[in-house]
This record gives structure tokens, C-alpha cells and sequence, in this order.
């Protein structure tokens, strides 16, 4: 493991998250209060930097932008993101931040209208946890991934904390990857994500392989990114499945 020393994490945020990510190392949650200690929670923290962008900026002045036939969304996101988005060491505010994005995201409005009658409303607040957590991965321009937790490896963690089996957290997975988006979903992922100062990458295929998710910066060599995914992965999946609780008999 690589890790710099940093201090512990701390935030509060507007609902109480699963007590059952204390099954994870370095993880406390108490209510809406999650604690976190880098140097046990993370496989790998070089970084203790990220770029953020305000979420109410984000939805005042990019959520209900169009893209026209000049600009593309993801324009409209990176240009966003050069104006606003500012380097933060708060990673608490990093959660906060990404807690705003999900929720909006994986917003239960969305479950009658998809043609996803398996998910539930507790799904999305197993996918809105999780992917907050994995707001502190983090991707560096050059393609290296500087930050990797237990929440990159999707399907393992929330197999962990929310006992579900490889079927259902494979679809999580998916979801949280992109088969929950229609196109117009897509777009609302875009403009979101640049709170987080980039786009939703991903190294899956088409189906989930523990691939893993992050939000990385626009530009950011993806060769690079796929290439040292590759090198690291095994190993950590087996250690984070390691945490799972038996079934009962």
C-alpha cells in the first residue's frame, strides 16, 4: 500500500448512511456521521487533493444548459470546470459535494419511468452511498491512478456492506456505470460529474469485471489508466471480499 500522511476524515451529511460499511477497514459510520482513516481505508492515497466545483453553482448555472450544434455538452462541463472548479485538500467537502451529485442523480423519480422494475428505491440509496465514497478515488492527468478504496471495486464492496449477491451487485454496477442512463440521462451525468471536476470513467466492458469507476479529468490519458488498473486490481478485490459475512445457515 501507498499512502501520505493525512489526517482523519470527518463529515456530516444530510442522511445516515448503511451502519454496515463498518464491515470495510477504516470506515466508521454513525448516522449521518462518516469517519474515515486513510491509511487503513485506502489500498493506495497519494493525493489528498481534488478539484471541485459549488453543487448549487452547478445546478443554477449547467443543469438546465442545452448543448447546441456549436457546443457539446462535455464542452459545456469542461468550459464549467476551467471557470469553476477550484482545488480543494477538504475532503470532506469532496463528500458533500459528491452526496449532492448522487442524490440528484440516483433520484427515486426515476424509478417509474426506466423500464427497471428490479431496482428499488433502496438500491439507489445503495448506489448514492457508494458512489459518494467513491468520490475520493482519484485519476491524475497523466492517466495514473493516484487514489484507490474499497468502492472502486463495485460489486465487492457493496457485496460486503449490503449483502447483496454477485448477481444484484453486478447490476448496481451497471447502473452506476451508465445502464441506468438513457441519453438523456447521460447528459445529466455530464453536466453533474463536473461538480466533481471531471467525467464518470470506467474500465468495464459490457458487462461489470470490477473495473472499477472514477471521476477523472477531462483529458486524462485513459491508456494509462487502463494499464495500471490492470496491474493492481486482483489482488485488492480478494481483500475487500475478504469482509464479507457469512449467510447464516
Amino acid at each position: 500500500m501507498t499512502t501520505i500522511d493525512t489526517a482523519t476524515i470527518t463529515v456530516e451529511l444530510p442522511d445516515a448512511f448503511d451502519p454496515r460499511w463498518n464491515r470495510l477497514p477504516g470506515i466508521q459510520v454513525d448516522g449521518r456521521r462518516i469517519t474515515i482513516n486513510p491509511a487503513e481505508y485506502f489500498f493506495r492515497f497519494e493525493s489528498s487533493t481534488w478539484l471541485v466545483a459549488d453543487w448549487d453553482l452547478v445546478k443554477a448555472q449547467l443543469l438546465d444548459v442545452d448543448e447546441t450544434t456549436e457546443s457539446a455538452v462535455e464542452q459545456l462541463a469542461l468550459g464549467f470546470i476551467k471557470n469553476h472548479g477550484e482545488s480543494t485538500s477538504d475532503a470532506a467537502r469532496v463528500l458533500a459535494t459528491a452526496y449532492g451529485v448522487y442524490s440528484y442523480l440516483f433520484r427515486e423519480e426515476h424509478l417509474a419511468g426506466l423500464g427497471l422494475p428490479q431496482i428499488t428505491a433502496d438500491h439507489l440509496r445503495m448506489l448514492r452511498e457508494a458512489a459518494t465514497l467513491m468520490a475520493l478515488n482519484k485519476v491524475e492527468l497523466d492517466g495514473h491512478i493516484s487514489n484507490v478504496g474499497p468502492c472502486w471495486f463495485f460489486p465487492a464492496a457493496t457485496s460486503v456492506v449490503f449483502d447483496l449477491d454477485d448477481a444484484t451487485g453486478g447490476m448496481l454496477d451497471e447502473i452506476y456505470h451508465g445502464g441506468w442512463f438513457n441519453e438523456h440521462r447521460r447528459i445529466e451525468s455530464i453536466k453533474a460529474h463536473s461538480a466533481l471536476g471531471g467525467r464518470l470513467v470506467h474500465g468495464c466492458q459490457s458487462v461489470p469485471d470490477q473495473s472499477g469507476g472514477v471521476v477523472a479529468p477531462y483529458g486524462a490519458s485513459m491508456t494509462n489508466f487502463r494499464d495500471d488498473l490492470a496491474e493492481f486490481k486482483a489482488g485488492w478485490i480478494e481483500q475487500v471480499y475478504a469482509h464479507r459475512v457469512p449467510a447464516a445457515e
